[in-house]
């Protein structure tokens, strides 16, 4: 059912910072700054040959990479991203096998502009998983 791994996400306290670090030590290519009101993040993208890495920074009082950083101060890694091809077949699918769809469970436009949705991280090992329309 999962496709490639789409990106893995590290949550930041100072995304300049992070981005500096990964552009200038690492020599990576990184986007720009994309704030994501409506998932209380700014991202940026790391491109990799094979992948991306996502930093996330909050934004707004209410961010869960706000509540994130408050039980880890230096950040971390907060969830891995995987496509599907079919992201309602995907949820009906993992629900159907008892996991749990985080939010309404409907699909939420991400920040590559394609449906989301996000699975409890109870049901997977302790680690946030994130589907994304391929």
């Amino acid at each position: 059912m999962i496709g490639r791994l789409n990106h893995v996400a590290i949550a930041v306290k100072d995304l300049a910072a992070a981005t500096a670090l990964y552009r200038d030590t690492l020599g990576a290519r990184v986007s720009q700054p994309l704030p994501q009101p409506e998932h209380g993040v700014t991202v940026v993208f790391v491109e990799l040959p094979n992948t991306k890495v996502e930093l996330l920074e909050p934004l707004g009082a209410e961010s869960p990479i706000g509540k994130f950083l408050e039980r880890n101060a230096d950040g971390g890694i907060h969830h891995i991203c995987y496509e599907v091809d079919d992201i309602l077949a995907a949820r009906d699918r993992l629900k159907a096998q008892g996991a749990r769809v985080l939010g309404t469970g409907e699909p939420r436009i991400g920040a590559h502009g394609k449906p989301v949705l996000f699975l409890h991280p109870k049901d997977f090992t302790g680690t946030l998983v994130e589907l994304e329309q391929a």
